[in-house]
């Protein structure tokens, strides 16, 4: 049994992981650029009402949730 192999010489295997490392930089300094940016002088004021949003719709629907439940068993009886 044999395999089929493509040759691939050093220089354009260099070139082809040249062009990955440069692909992931760009990538990298996008996304650091953008994270820099998101960090304006509200960002932590921003943080805390997201943390409580959260916090406060996780448990409004649970609170809901048991007051449909409450409500369909006196419904019942």
């Amino acid at each position: 049994m044999s395999t089929f192999k493509t040759p691939i010489g050093r220089a354009a295997n260099a070139a082809m992981h040249q062009d990955f490392v440069s692909t992931d930089t760009a990538a990298l300094a996008s996304h650091m650029g953008h994270c820099a940016s998101a960090r304006s002088r509200f960002f932590s004021v921003h943080a805390v009402a997201e943390s409580a949003r959260s916090l406060f719709f996780s448990r409004m629907v649970t609170a809901l949730l048991i007051a449909v439940v409450l409500a369909g068993a006196t419904a019942l009886v």
